[in-house]
Order: C-alpha cells, then structure tokens, then sequence
C-alpha cells in the first residue's frame, strides 16, 4: 500500500507563509506508486468537514485549486523524491486547520475524498491574526 506522511505545519501571523510536504512510499496491490497517482491536499477545520484544498495529476502538468486559496496555494510534487509540496502564501487566520495529504486512486486528479486511498495523518496549520 502507498503511505503518505506529512510535514511543515506550525504557527504564522497572518500574511505570513508556510510549506508544507508529504513523503510518500510503498505500491498498492496493482503496482501503484506515488510517480503514477495524483496527489492532493485537503484540510479540515475543527467542527468543520474535510475540504479540498489542491491536486496534482501523476505528471504534474494539470493542477486545480480550491477557490479559497486559489492564487495563493501552489502545489507542486518532486517524483525523483516521492514528496509533494504545499506553498502557502498570504495565510489568513481561515485557513487554520489540519491539512491532510492524499494519494488519489488513479493518475487523474479528482477533487472529492473518495478519489483517493491513501491518507496521512495531518500537519495543523495555525495562523494567528
């Protein structure tokens, strides 16, 4: 099974950035493996349901945003590395939560949590205004 761990959370003042990354490792039954998944991010506030953030398609060349960090998120992934990468810029005290990586179930990006298998455990993000 492919398994993902995140890092890089912390606290920002407001306006601040933050990178997050997710190492991942391993191959599902069918010989999936982090260079031929989609990867993404979804983060969850407390009392609040999960929320996708961005995803990345296997090869890196299509991305798709949220609107609520849509040009201030870029995610990005280093297969020679296995790790996918959050950059947050302009954090704004909404965007507190527990950000989430995810191996997706197939190399196209999906945005809704049942396309992907593999979960991490979260890296809490607090921004403080």
């Amino acid at each position: 099974q492919v398994r993902v761990s995140e890092s890089g959370g912390g606290l920002v003042q407001a306006g601040g950035s933050l990178r997050l990354s997710c190492a991942a490792s391993g191959r599902t039954r069918s010989g999936r493996t982090f260079k031929t998944s989609s990867m993404g991010w979804f983060r969850q506030a407390p009392g609040k349901a999960l929320d996708f953030v961005a995803v990345i398609n296997y090869n890196g060349e299509y991305t798709e945003y949220s609107d609520s960090v849509k040009g201030r998120f870029t995610i990005s992934r280093d297969d020679a590395h296995d790790t996918l990468f959050l950059e947050m810029n302009d954090l704004n005290p909404e965007d507190t939560a527990l950000y989430r990586c995810a191996a997706g179930r197939s190399s196209a990006a999906g945005t809704r949590p049942e396309s992907f298998s593999a979960w991490g455990q979260g890296t809490q993000v607090t921004v403080s205004s």
